[in-house]
């Protein structure tokens, strides 16, 4: 999934490279050369970078994320501070029977995603996540 979506994002990003050129401006040939060589390396290198770094983990207490390209950000969403919890399939991961589940509490930082799971362990996780978070106390703010 992650590749598709990087080889149709490079794809767009050099159909519109080559419209600049038709209509506007008259770049040298090696300036596309390089546009080529940095997306194919984007396609190839990406997914496996994700497939690494990407790391998730629910216990009873709490949801922990570890996410990043350049940097690592690693995330721990407490149970008593889940506020929503929502299950999602884009387009290009219903193709693949995958989901999203984020996880969204009152952190300024933002929600977690939890993305590329199989669609029915992503609908397991959405329910077992909503029941823990429903039966240990707390504010959720």
């Amino acid at each position: 999934m992650w590749f598709l979506g990087a080889l149709i994002g490079g794809l767009v990003l050099l159909g519109a490279a080559l419209a600049v050129q038709l209509l506007w401006l008259d770049w040298p040939w090696w300036a596309y050369a390089l546009l080529v060589v940095v997306v194919a390396g984007y396609v190839v290198v990406m997914p496996q970078w994700r497939y690494r770094v990407h790391r998730w983990e629910v216990t009873d207490t709490a949801v922990y994320t570890q996410t990043g390209w350049w940097t690592r950000e690693r995330r721990i969403a407490p149970m008593s501070r889940i506020q929503t919890v929502d299950y999602s399939q884009g387009a290009l991961s219903r193709i693949f029977g995958l989901a999203s589940v984020t996880v969204t509490t009152a952190s300024a930082a933002g929600a977690l995603e939890i993305a590329g799971l199989e669609a029915g362990r992503a609908q397991a996780l959405a329910e077992d996540l909503t029941h823990k978070a429903h039966v240990v106390p707390g504010d959720a703010t």
